[in-house]
């Protein structure tokens, strides 16, 4: 029958010629020795035997559900869902490297920051606030915007000014 075409070491069935004698008879369960602590075995496992064993899964789930034993749910939950490959969670102490990293940058940033700060010119004559009061007062002597701006009459905003006084 079946078992004479699988192929045979000693007495005992390989991994993967199990997972294909289970595989071709879909109606029957997985044995529990291969779906017994899968959590811990699936990283280990060759590809091929994981391949394997979703496939063997897959066609038991095609049928119905009541069918699945318990160990089977759970191997096909934790394959479909569980943390591992791209769900694998984080080692210890990645979020501290990562709050170290941020930290670093930003002080890095700042430390540029102050030191083009402190390289930098002076602010032109043209920024102290005499300068931009001037500039209202010759604004007014030229009307300049009659209707909405400064030489409107009843204008109550600061016209160019924008800095504070020259200490």
């Amino acid at each position: 029958m079946l078992r004479s075409s699988v192929v045979l070491r000693g007495n005992a069935l390989t991994q993967s010629a199990r997972l294909a004698a289970s595989r071709a008879m879909s109606s029957h369960a997985l044995s529990n020795p291969t779906l017994a602590n899968i959590e811990k075995r699936w990283e280990g496992m060759p590809l091929q035997e994981q391949a394997d064993l979703w496939m063997a899964l897959r066609d038991r789930m095609k049928g119905s559900w009541t069918d699945l034993t318990l160990q089977e749910k759970k191997a096909a939950y934790w394959i479909a869902f569980g943390p591992h490959g791209p769900r694998t969670v984080d080692p210890p102490g990645t979020n501290a490297r990562i709050a170290w990293g941020v930290a670093l940058g930003l002080a890095a940033s700042l430390a540029l920051f102050a030191g083009i700060r402190m390289a930098a010119k002076p602010a032109p004559y043209t920024m102290t606030k005499e300068y931009q009061e001037a500039s209202n007062e010759l604004l007014k002597q030229q009307n300049a915007d009659p209707l909405t701006g400064i030489s409107s009459p009843g204008y109550k905003g600061k016209g160019v000014v924008q800095s504070p006084p020259k200490n």
